[in-house]
């Protein structure tokens, strides 16, 4: 019987432990979805929506979490200026202990038992080298779509934090935080930097209520006519002592004024107070998405790793 338990906010917490001790070992081999703060992020935002559409197994060895699978499945997306489109394929986020490698097949397996007649998607890192081969044996191909050049595979960077350049806000700009400016404002924040969106109040609520979440690392640039200009989650991994910029947003009536930049430079002094020394952040990868990969490369940002998007076309009857 295929094991289509739903993904829990206790499952997401166990699969963070398991996104620290990778990131430990091997950060390069953190999918997509599966670091330890996309994983607050795609949950908060999207479970009470999706969440019956999340189907998700977990593999254990000697009581430690070692796998997971997290499947997304057909789904109807509704956003705040009214569009509605359709999901029709299934897109699988996963992460397997490099100690596990083994575990590839029964993921893989596992995730074409749950998403059967579907055309199936997968992001596996380039790193990954022995799973790369598995799913190739299973019959997934490079994805040319995605692979395009305005393709939306990604790539995540780094830098380390003994370093950082002086932060120059805009005039009559000001840095503040969502516990001082609240929900209301800082829901509005996200919606105006990536119109259209379905992120609500609700939806930011069950952000705050996962482990990772904390408002003094949630920061905001204020304009001076008190719009909330551009936002950032810095997410703190402790036991690595890292932090994840995700998501970064700026409203489109106050880019190319340096605010994100200017943004990231404060929040990464306050991740060193916090106890940071390291950093990260995702952005699209392909030619045709060059402003968030140049920002970050101007901060010191480089290339870690990059998902390698796979396609598998739905089975055909007879």
């Amino acid at each position: 019987m295929t094991d289509f338990e739903l993904l829990t906010a206790a499952d997401v917490r166990l699969m963070q432990g398991l996104a620290q001790r990778v990131t430990a070992l091997r950060p390069d081999h953190i999918n997509g979805g599966a670091s330890y703060g996309e994983l607050s992020w795609i949950w908060g935002q999207g479970s009470i929506p999706y969440g019956k559409t999340w189907p998700r197994r977990l593999w254990y060895s000697d009581g430690e979490l070692v796998a997971w699978g997290w499947a997304f499945l057909p789904r109807e997306v509704r956003r705040n200026d009214g569009s509605v489109s359709q999901v029709t394929g299934a897109s699988l986020s996963y992460q397997i202990h490099p100690e596990h490698t083994d575990l590839i097949d029964e993921v893989i397996e596992w995730y074409e038992a749950v998403t059967l007649g579907l055309e199936r998607t997968v992001l596996p890192t380039n790193a990954e080298e022995y799973a790369l081969t598995r799913w190739a044996a299973h019959g997934y191909r490079s994805d040319a779509e995605a692979l395009g050049e305005d393709g939306d595979w990604t790539q995540l960077n780094e830098r380390d934090l003994d370093e950082i350049q002086p932060t120059a806000l805009a005039k009559g700009f000001r840095f503040r935080t969502a516990d001082e400016v609240g929900p209301q404002a800082v829901v509005q924040a996200h919606v105006d930097a990536w119109y259209p969106s379905s992120y609500s109040v609700r939806s930011y609520q069950a952000v705050r209520e996962t482990a990772a979440y904390r408002g003094d690392l949630h920061l905001l640039v204020e304009a001076p006519d008190g719009t909330m200009a551009a936002s950032t989650i810095m997410w703190f991994d402790e036991a690595n002592k890292s932090i994840e910029f995700e998501p970064v947003g700026t409203h489109p009536d106050y880019r190319r004024l340096g605010l994100a930049r200017s943004m990231m430079l404060q929040g990464m002094r306050q991740a060193v107070m916090a106890g940071a020394t390291h950093a990260t952040v995702v952005c699209l990868g392909a030619p045709g998405h060059p402003a968030a990969r140049a920002l970050y490369y101007g901060l010191g940002f480089r290339e870690l790793s990059r998902d390698v998007p796979l396609i598998k076309a739905a089975e055909t009857a007879g």
